[in-house]
């Protein structure tokens, strides 16, 4: 049995959250315009939910064409990511539903 080696194991999970994660530059607001506001955040966010889904519908097309450029494993990632996406957003649109939901019936 062999040992692991935890801050490899870290290096190795820090890297990936990196490549995953989405560009800061997409989700902040331009400096000097002050905070950005929620309703902003959840729109970029929505935007680029959108985008991801255009993009790897473009490659899956592109794949099943048969297109020289096209490569299987950068068109199933990007399904992938676009799906997950769409997940995350319907998740949280849930959890928004839910919190007004649970203000509404507050009692006053």
């Amino acid at each position: 049995m062999s040992t692991i080696d935890v801050n490899n194991l870290l290096a190795q999970m820090r890297q990936m959250t990196a490549q995953v994660r989405m560009p800061e530059t997409a989700v902040q607001a331009p400096p000097g315009s002050g905070p950005a506001s929620f309703s902003s955040l959840l729109r970029q966010s929505i935007a680029a939910v959108g985008n991801s889904q255009m993009e790897a519908g473009r490659m899956a097309a592109s794949f099943e064409r048969g297109d020289p450029g096209a490569d299987l494993g950068r068109t199933m990632i990007a399904v992938q990511k676009a799906e997950l996406s769409l997940r995350t957003v319907v998740a949280v649109q849930s959890k928004l539903v839910d919190a007004y939901k649970d203000i509404m019936n507050m009692p006053v």
